[in-house]
């Protein structure tokens, strides 16, 4: 394996992400406290989590945190899922137990770098990105085209970050086809799944769809509760898990028991918690789209299917990351710059910003963004 390079987005947050007055850059829903969590739990969970013994966790996760889990998909149960110290450390294990040096694996662009780096690490990549002239959908033709005969896995997110795009369902039915056709596996990347304004219609997670579908869950996004650091991947081969779950051994071992019991908590709350959350988004969202209107002049605005995070273009003439530079130094306002989504594989989009909106203080961001723009 060769060496990962610097992540260039966390890096980025590195110096800005804690500074910054306003994030507008967040990818990640309003969260809540320790104690707004505990209000919903059941007397048994809060009991269980009040009297936990702070030993070592089970390596696959908590069993009846995994049964939890796999309600969240239409057949699944406690064995289909292996749970994971947040997102990330799912994709990387998933990557290197699918993918030999010989494989071949696609990805979508632009994308959260890890899920081309780390395969890119591993074997041969190849990029196929998505359209903004076509709503930012993929094009399955360009996907077809692209599978050579060792492409061994690919990769898609959706809703899709930087974008929010939500894959329409004909061609998200015919990605599954193709990938059956060719036995490749699916790595969906859902960790927005559930998430996105009141009326957003899902995709089905590819674990559900797909006999070699390989879902990817987390706490982090949907849910506005990336303190827990509690991911999963679930999956159908149970030998394949098998193959992650003694990977893991040389990562995390185990996750945290209290942020697995509060995960718990969450998960059974969801609705309660998901729909304060898109209450949430249907407002931010209107006032981005009120923002975007005034300021048609200097930006241009796709409005997102799902998710918490747009991808807006900006239209001066001093360029994206010279005003997104400006904007932190001088308003304390963070977007995260289009460098932060360049692929290595193909070109992307370089006059692009991500600007999140799941947030409670997403009105006092914009109206401070405003102002910086009004001078």
């Amino acid at each position: 394996m060769t060496a990962l390079p610097d992540f260039r987005l966390e890096t980025y947050f590195s110096r800005w992400e804690f500074a910054a007055r306003y994030n507008l850059a967040a990818s990640d829903a309003q969260s809540m406290r320790l104690s707004a969590l505990l209000a919903l739990a059941s007397p048994e969970d809060r009991e269980r989590f009040d009297t936990l013994h702070l030993g070592y966790t089970q390596t696959y996760g908590d069993p009846e945190l995994r049964q939890t889990i796999a309600g969240l998909y239409e057949a699944r149960v406690a064995h289909d899922v292996l749970c994971f110290a947040g997102a990330e450390e799912g994709l990387y294990v998933a990557m290197k137990v699918l993918l030999d040096p010989g494989d071949h694996a696609i990805v979508v662009t632009p994308n959260y770098q890890s899920a081309e780096t780390v395969p890119a690490a591993l074997c041969d990549v190849s990029g196929v990105a998505l359209d903004p002239r076509d709503d930012w959908s993929l094009d399955i033709d360009a996907v077809a085209a692209a599978i050579r005969p060792n492409t061994r896995l690919i990769s898609i997110n959706f809703p899709h970050n930087p974008t929010g795009k939500i894959l329409e369902r004909d061609r998200f039915d015919a990605l599954v086809d193709l990938c059956r056709r060719h036995g490749i596996w699916l790595f969906s990347d859902e960790v927005y799944r559930e998430l996105g304004p009141t009326r957003a219609v899902h995709l089905p997670a590819a674990v559900d769809a797909y006999e070699r579908g390989v879902s990817l869950g987390v706490m982090s996004k949907a849910y506005g509760l990336p303190g827990l650091r509690i991911g999963w991947i679930a999956c159908r081969d149970r030998d394949v898990l098998q193959r992650m779950e003694r990977y893991k051994h040389y990562l995390s071992i185990c996750n945290a028991g209290p942020s697995e019991v509060l995960a718990m908590i969450a998960l059974k709350a969801r609705d309660t918690i998901l729909a304060r959350i898109r209450a949430t988004i249907d407002g931010n969202l209107d006032l981005l789209d009120r923002f975007f209107a005034r300021w048609a002049d200097r930006f241009e605005w796709y409005r997102p299917d799902g998710g918490c995070v747009a991808y807006p273009r900006y239209l001066g003439a001093e360029g994206v990351e010279a005003f997104a530079d400006r904007l932190v130094e001088e308003a304390g306002v963070l977007l995260l710059p289009a460098s932060n989504y360049a692929s290595t594989l193909m070109p992307t989009p370089t006059d692009r910003f991500r600007i999140g909106f799941g947030r409670s203080d997403c009105a006092q961001a914009l109206d401070a963004f405003e102002r910086y723009l009004e001078r």
